[in-house]
């Protein structure tokens, strides 16, 4: 009898056999657990890093909780409104809007006077130091480098038909400014803070345009909004508008990424798990089943049941032990400096890092251990409780009842001899069929997610040039009118746009938006619906990116609410007719023409022109002519699209890449695990084939065959279920600032099928050689 640890130690070098024996399977489940791990690990330190980091960081520089504005406001009024309840601190400062030429083209600085006592949106000095002086300033670090600018160096600044030299004094990142734009495009977006005492020779005077206000803990912000308006209003102060920090560029874009970043931490590892969770529970059981014999000798031998099924369990948890450490490393390998050198691409974030947590390699090992030992308890349960005699014999045979194909008079009888087999096979063993197909459906499913997620987000990039047909647009300065805007030559056509930054308002929801004005008649901006048809923009009504629509049920005939933002605007508001609903993957903008906006009471002021050359070769031209009016704040042509498209995809690739790359390898390791196990459980019917003289390609084509009939039985059944999956996993991923396209072109379903096909076909090729290696003698005395 096997007692105590001498028992236990040859159980363990069983266990050891088994896995050499079939070292194929063994590699399978590591690499399906290890998929799994490598996401959780990845994705769940992405998401908390960033989130850790972004808190930290905008407490430790204390992100603004409201910025309200103003035409001008005394040093002396800022601190009467300080007073207001719910204000724990409060700063002035002086902002203005300033262009920098470098080279043939001409960028956009954000310039911001910086208070001597600076303790709300400080900045982080990356070199030199603070400006003290008259024309003194700090640069944008990630400007500054783009443009080879060094501490010490003179930079002319532009403004209202002037120019004004500063000297850097330092270069800096400030939390303000952790997303400046949709690309983050460091040559021609920057920003800047000057020191107090330029204020005068900017603005012809010492007083302030913007307010910003550090809440006292827990204060609710748009009581104090409120308020702060309320006190301005009866003082008589030119206040403007006022935003909270959840309203800003950079603060909800950020979050917006944190967001998403920890649905997918969940949502991906989860579908991965619940994956790797069948495939290890059917794999199991199939195993333990495809044992009996050998538990039978166990227990003839006297090894307790307890033992027996303890070691079952030890194949799932070692497996899910390796597979989660290869997991872990391969995350901190692969996973860590993408992230890293991703977050430096989206985010000015200095000094964030990112490191695996050693407990992050935990809840992958312990749930795939848990379902492995779940297996094995709930398929073991039954052989345990069998005597040693019933064990060691095989499953009685089971009785098989005609097949309907045999019914079919004629048909049967024609079909070939191994088709008979095969069918035979199919129907006497339907369960086993059925949890055979069960894990290649899985499989088919997420190669089908996967390359449709993948291709859903080139469509996103794609889509950028299919709506934009121009080849250069034009932004002016504020307070450039439709009368100064000069028009060159060597122009086809030219349309002018008018951006309002807006509030939709439903249900008592606020989301930022901007209202794009153009004519009827603009054909270099083109509209599509959901199904890619275009549609017009008309005189009546306004045009809903689908975003917004989804996420609030917005129907063609609703009448929205609007609020405009803009100083000048006063925080007017508008009730729009919806006409038509626009698919816009990226940067969605609410579209109407100028003679809707002028039905509500609004003066259109274009902001924009875009402008369509006679031919490429006149593009330079039009582009110099731009750049030498001093109204002109930038310009883009369609490389800067390109960068646009490029940008979104390389943001985004890497985890689509890597899932279809997972894809393929819990396809394989589920295809590949059922196949072998099937080929265990069969070996004396093929052991009988060989005897009776049946050739190896036969033999080999009869389990293949089988195989490929399961594969499209599963193939059928994974289309329905992965059009919900691919469904729920684009809903779960856009929001209203951002659309993931939620069809699954025919092109892709067929490229998931074939490989599907293909690794069925891998798999049967390295399982040739077990056919080969049976035993015909020891498999057919197997039954004495």
């Amino acid at each position: 009898m096997l007692k105590g640890l001498n028992g236990e130690m040859k159980l363990f070098i069983k266990l050891i056999r088994d896995i050499r024996h079939s070292i194929g399977q063994f590699v399978a489940f590591v690499l399906v657990i290890a998929v799994g791990a490598f996401f959780y690990a990845g994705l769940v330190t992405y998401s908390d890093n960033l989130s850790a980091y972004s808190e930290d960081y905008f407490k430790k520089h204390n992100l603004s909780d409201l910025t309200v504005y103003y035409d001008q406001i005394s040093k002396n009024d800022v601190a009467g409104l300080g007073k207001i309840e719910g204000i724990k601190k409060i700063e002035g400062r002086y902002t203005f809007d300033a262009t920098h030429a470098f080279g043939s083209g001409k960028a956009s600085l954000n310039i911001h006077s910086i208070p001597v006592q600076n303790d709300i949106n400080t900045p982080t000095i990356i070199e030199g130091k603070l400006p003290t002086k008259k024309n003194e300033i700090i640069l944008d670090s990630h400007y500054a480098a783009a443009h080879q600018i060094d501490v010490g160096d003179q930079i002319l600044i532009g403004m209202d038909e002037r120019n004004i030299t500063f000297t850097v004094s330092g270069l800096a990142e400030n939390v303000e400014y952790v997303k400046k734009n949709d690309i983050q495009d460091h040559k021609n977006d920057g920003f800047a803070y000057m020191a107090e005492e330029t204020i005068p020779e900017i603005a012809g005077g010492f007083f302030y345009n913007e307010t910003m206000i550090d809440a006292k803990e827990g204060y609710n912000i748009d009581s104090l909004g409120k308020s702060i308006e309320e006190q301005s209003k009866q003082k008589q102060l030119a206040y403007v508008s006022q935003v909270s920090k959840e309203r800003t560029f950079s603060y909800s874009k950020i979050n917006e990424t944190i967001y998403n970043n920890k649905l997918m931490s969940k949502v991906i590892p989860f579908v991965l798990f619940v994956i790797e969770a069948i495939i290890l529970f059917l794999a199991m059981s199939r195993m333990i089943d495809s044992q009996r014999k050998q538990v039978g000798i166990m227990k003839a031998l006297g090894v307790k049941n307890r033992a027996i099924m303890l070691h079952y369990m030890g194949y799932p948890v070692l497996v899910s032990m390796i597979g989660s450490i290869l997991g872990f490393v391969i995350a901190n390998l692969v996973f860590v400096p993408f992230v890293t050198a991703s977050s430096a691409r989206s985010y000015s974030v200095p000094d964030i890092t990112f490191s695996l947590s050693v407990y992050s390699v935990i809840p992958p090992m312990l749930f795939s251990s848990a379902f492995g030992i779940l297996s094995c308890y709930v398929s073991g349960r039954a052989i345990i409780r069998e005597n040693a005699a019933q064990a060691m014999r095989p499953k009685p045979p089971k009785s098989m009842k005609k097949l309907f194909i045999e019914r079919v008079p004629g048909l049967w009888s024609r079909l070939p001899y191994s088709t008979k087999l095969i069918l035979r096979n199919i129907g006497l063993n339907k369960q086993k069929a059925l949890a055979s197909s069960v894990g290649v459906v899985v499989s088919a499913v997420l190669l089908i997610t996967a390359f449709g997620t993948q291709t859903a987000l080139i469509k996103v990039a794609d889509q950028i040039e299919e709506v934009h047909h121009y080849d250069l647009r034009v932004d002016y300065s504020m307070g450039t009118t439709a009368d100064q805007m000069k028009l060159p030559t060597g122009m086809k056509n030219s349309y002018f746009l008018t951006t309002y930054p807006i509030e939709f308002i439903k249900d008592g929801q606020k989301e930022n938006a901007a209202l794009v004005v153009t004519e009827k008649e603009n054909h270099l901006i083109h509209f599509f619906d959901e199904y890619g048809k275009r549609i017009p923009l008309e005189k009546h009504g306004v045009l809903v990116p689908k975003s917004y629509a989804d996420k609030y049920d917005v129907v063609i005939g609703d009448t929205i609410q609007i609020q405009f933002t803009a100083p000048e605007l006063e925080q007017k508001t508008a009730a729009m007719k919806v006409l038509h609903i626009s698919t816009q993957y990226s940067n969605p903008s609410f579209y109407c023409t100028p003679e809707y906006i002028k039905s509500l009471g609004i003066n259109e002021s274009p902001t924009s022109l875009v402008v369509e050359a006679k031919s490429s070769e006149d593009i330079p031209g039009l582009r110099h002519f731009f750049e030498q009016d001093h109204r002109v704040d930038t310009i883009a042509d369609k490389n800067d699209l390109k960068r646009s498209a490029e940008y979104i995809l390389k943001q985004n690739s890497f985890i689509f890449i890597m899932f279809i790359i997972s894809a393929v390898i819990l396809s394989f390791g589920a295809i590949y695990t059922i196949s072998s196990i099937n080929m265990y459980e069969r070996n004396r019917e093929l052991a009988t084939l060989k005897v009776l003289g049946y050739p190896k390609h036969k033999i080999n084509r009869l389990i293949f065959s089988e195989n490929f009939i399961l594969t499209t039985f599963a193939v059928i059944v994974a289309l329905p279920i992965s059009l919900y999956v691919f469904e729920l996993i684009t809903s779960v991923l856009s929001s209203s600032h951002q659309q993931i396209p939620d069809q699954l072109h025919i092109s892709v379903i067929s490229v998931a099928i074939i490989l599907a096909y293909v690794l069925t076909l891998l798999c049967n090729l390295l399982l040739r050689n077990k056919v080969a290696k049976i035993n015909m003698i020891e498999s057919l005395k197997s039954i004495e």
